[in-house]
């Protein structure tokens, strides 16, 4: 019998750029890759995005990050009045708000109370999904100007995309008032992928685990 066709494995690439831009430094992103890419900082996260865009055509676009700049977030506003995204989500930790009050008001402004949550996170990461494209950035980079040493890895992959778009849901359908949500999200229709399992076993009496047994003794040689 013939095996039963299966994916490819991801092909991963990695790079290093220190001057180079954007443009250069993503390349081509190819369907089932993986691409690392370690950076001095020179470009940004919506830099990236942007030369993301150009490829994908009109895409669904979904921003976590720990924080943001506000000239960023104009220029994130601007990617959608030209209808380079479909629609825009923003996960953004809750301490923001207190940090930076204009922006968040600014944010608001920008793009409505209801494509905004705020929660304990500093996970960072951007989705990007078009009609031809299914795209995961992890990155360690903020949504404003990092002038260091800097890290993304661009991975296309449909399943992969599908797992963050259901963080993304479980995160906008659980918290409904957008901002000031200060606590982890329950995320409660993805399973834990360790669970738990209870087991019968006698109680160890806390004394007893400082007892120290040995099963041989050492002898001093006296060579």
């Amino acid at each position: 019998m013939k095996p039963k066709t299966h994916r490819k494995p991801a092909e991963r690439k990695t790079r290093v750029a220190k001057v180079s831009t954007a443009r250069e430094a993503i390349g081509i992103i190819e369907p089932n890759t993986d691409t690392f890419i370690l950076t001095y900082g020179q470009f940004s996260l919506i830099d990236a995005l942007v030369v993301i865009l150009d490829q994908t055509g009109p895409a669904d676009v979904v921003v976590s990050t720990w924080t943001a700049a506000d000239a960023h977030l104009e220029r994130t506003a601007a990617l959608i009045e030209s209808a380079e995204m479909r629609s825009f989500r923003m996960i953004i930790d809750a301490s923001f708000e207190a940090r930076k009050p204009d922006y968040c008001h600014h944010m608001r402004e920008l793009f409505g109370p209801d494509c905004i949550r705020a929660i304990t996170t500093h996970s960072k990461f951007m989705l990007v999904q078009s009609d031809t494209h299914n795209i995961v950035v992890r990155t360690s980079m903020n949504l404003n100007e990092n002038p260091r040493l800097e890290n993304m890895e661009i991975s296309e992959d449909r399943g992969f995309a599908t797992f963050f778009r259901q963080i993304t849901d479980n995160i906008f359908a659980e918290l409904k008032d957008g901002m000031g949500n200060q606590r982890l999200p329950q995320l409660n229709e993805l399973q834990e992928s360790f669970p738990f399992m209870s087991i019968d076993a006698p109680q160890i009496k806390r004394e007893t685990l400082n007892e120290v047994e040995t099963t041989h003794t050492l002898r001093r040689s006296n060579g």
